[in-house]
């Protein structure tokens, strides 16, 4: 009980398909794994790490301090470059993290004659400093903004990297201290994202802008090529070697038999010659592929998808064709889709007039009461999402199950009246942009947003649709404030509701993480009054309480947590996962021989 217990903490369920089907095809002999996400990433550069799709190379091309077990549920850390946990000061400011040995980075021509060095403490000083260069615009300053002693005004002065930095220092070659302005417990979660990947300046000076596309790290895998269409890697016969010991990782057989992985222990990776991860944006072509031979071994459903592959959905069952061939589980996503309003734009967010601002409230509560999620679930998530109030997701256990569902529920004459009650009418309601990838998914998702807005009144040609080419454009809208509507999904970097609660918190506005670049001094306050915190009863009253915030200022949407339905071929032997800091499993995956 006690297993299905800690799974349903995360909203992971698992359903299995034990059947054999023939092994997928080698090309030379070489052993690949073929992995297909649904978007490219942006950049390859840690720094800005700020999507999933990121982070699925990153993590695998370099190394962090501290990762997450791979099969332990809910999720836990252990050490990676770190030698050991780290060692905290009693007042829980000070923490000295001991280094590996001999760990060295990949050979590259940034290095003299080519061949990697060793890494060492100073070099994760070097990286978590550039977050803090304002020449990189980075995405993940926000993990350490005014938590590091020193490290804020080291940017703000210059970033002159031969500079000592109070807080960030290298002790030796193998140690390294950081000393905190307040006690923040979810540190060492910050350590394990792919933000804080470790780089050879080496690297950065001798690529520049490139690093983006030429990844130069010490991680099991290195990145000969990638494009828009797929990173491809070879293994790193160098990484250290470091036997895998499955129930130290978290192995339950009960539950993880099924996925083989048991073959792994006693060994250490990298397992396989090489690894593609395919960008395919389009879901018929991902299912396509998957279904040859010889291609992509791993998809996720989406979308029509999910009938076309299973014969029923509760529970979710395979049809016969899939279920000779593939292996299959299913669970609640750690982390949620809504949509944000940007509080930058006076038309829907502040404003200088008090009144008009109040009006621009009621505006967004009106719109809130006429979105229909019901509808939204049904048409585009086959029904299998779970629709929440706010932005605690249900997978973390701050999540408040009795929360009233109010701002979730479809309430049209509640939407007009307070239109109505606050002078918004078709002249005076703004035209407001809606933007996203121009395919025929948000196409859709647009038309049906239109058309939930055209039912409380709103002209449907004061919602404007705007297409971009590529998710990285429209994202890159988002980070420079061009949009006042964001709708996005936000998946959790860490098991803790301040990891989506932090998505409103003012000082990370974009290019943060807060793209509605929501300000609130009291919802500030509590964030961090909550972010010094440990785990509590009393922390998770502070989390509740900024999340009804959020919901009485109509800040966003919100939300729906989607059902993944990870589907791979039988001669893989992975346990995968999207979560968290999403690709990290990677590192693990074996072919059976």
């Amino acid at each position: 009980m006690r297993k299905l217990l800690l799974l349903a903490v995360l909203g992971i369920g698992v359903i299995v398909a034990l059947v054999s089907c023939g092994r997928h095809q080698e090309t030379a002999q070489r052993r690949v794994y073929r992995h297909s996400l649904d978007e490219a990433p942006t950049s390859l550069d840690p720094v800005h790490a700020a999507t999933v799709y990121s982070n699925y190379v990153i993590r695998v091309a370099y190394d962090t301090l501290y990762e997450y077990k791979y099969l332990a549920r809910p999720y836990e850390l252990e050490p990676n470059l770190a030698a050991v946990m780290p060692e905290i000061s009693p007042d829980g400011l000070v923490y000295t993290i001991p280094i590996k040995h001999g760990v060295r980075f990949v050979d590259d021509p940034a290095f003299p004659a080519g061949k990697g060095r060793e890494l060492t403490a100073q070099d994760v000083v070097y990286s978590l400093k550039r977050h803090f260069d304002p020449k990189n615009h980075s995405e993940g300053a926000w993990l350490w903004r005014d938590r590091i002693v020193g490290l804020d005004d080291w940017g703000g002065t210059g970033a002159n990297y031969e500079a000592d930095v109070s807080g960030l220092r290298a002790v030796d070659a193998y140690t390294l201290r950081i000393e905190l302005t307040h006690p923040y417990p979810q540190l060492l979660h910050t350590l394990a994202q792919g933000f804080a990947a470790v780089v050879p300046h080496e690297a950065v000076e001798h690529y520049g802008l490139q690093l983006g596309v030429h990844p130069v790290g010490s991680g099991p895998y290195r990145v000969d090529s990638f494009d828009t269409a797929r990173a491809v890697l070879t293994a790193n016969r160098a990484y250290r070697q470091e036997p895998v010991d499955i129930r130290a990782e978290g192995y339950d057989e009960a539950l993880q038999a099924f996925t083989g992985v048991a073959a792994i222990n006693g060994r250490a990776p990298p397992y396989l010659d090489g690894m593609e991860i395919h960008f395919i944006t389009d879901a018929a072509a991902r299912l396509l592929s998957f279904t040859k031979n010889d291609e992509v071994q791993y998809i996720e459903l989406q979308g029509e998808q999910i009938d076309q592959v299973l014969a029923a959905r509760d529970p979710p069952t395979l049809r016969p064709q899939y279920a000779d061939c593939c292996r299959f589980q299913t669970g609640l996503e750690a982390g949620f889709v809504f949509m944000s309003f940007n509080f930058d734009s006076p038309d829907i967010g502040r404003n200088a007039d008090p009144a008009r601002a109040e009006r621009n409230r009621a505006l967004r509560c009106a719109m809130i009461k006429g979105f229909d999620w019901k509808k939204r679930n049904d048409t585009f998530y086959f029904g299998l999402g779970r629709v929440f109030p706010g932005a605690i997701p249900p997978v973390v256990p701050e999540f408040d199950p009795s929360l009233s569902s109010d701002s979730v529920t479809l309430d049209l004459e509640g939407a007009r009246k307070l239109l109505a009650d606050n002078g918004w009418n078709a002249d005076t309601l703004p035209t407001l942009t809606y933007g996203a990838v121009g395919n025929a998914t948000q196409m859709l998702m647009y038309d049906q947003f239109a058309g939930f807005m055209k039912d409380i009144g709103y002209p449907p040609d004061k919602i404007v649709w705007k297409p971009y080419p590529t998710f990285g454009a429209v994202q890159s809208a988002w980070k420079q404030s061009e949009l006042p509507l964001v709708f996005h999904s936000w998946t959790l970097d860490f098991p803790d509701a301040e990891n989506a609660l932090q998505v409103f918190y003012g000082p990370n506005h974009a290019p943060g993480s807060n793209d509605s670049n929501y300000q609130n001094p009291e919802y500030d306050r509590l964030y961090e009054q909550a972010g010094a915190m440990p785990p509590s009863a009393e922390r998770t009253a502070i989390y509740r309480r900024m999340n009804q915030i959020l919901i009485d200022d109509c800040v966003a949407i919100t939300g729906i947590a989607r059902t993944r339905i990870l589907l791979w071929h039988n001669d893989v032997i992975a346990w995968p996962d999207r979560e968290i800091t999403g690709g990290y499993f990677l590192k693990y995956v074996d072919l059976k021989r």
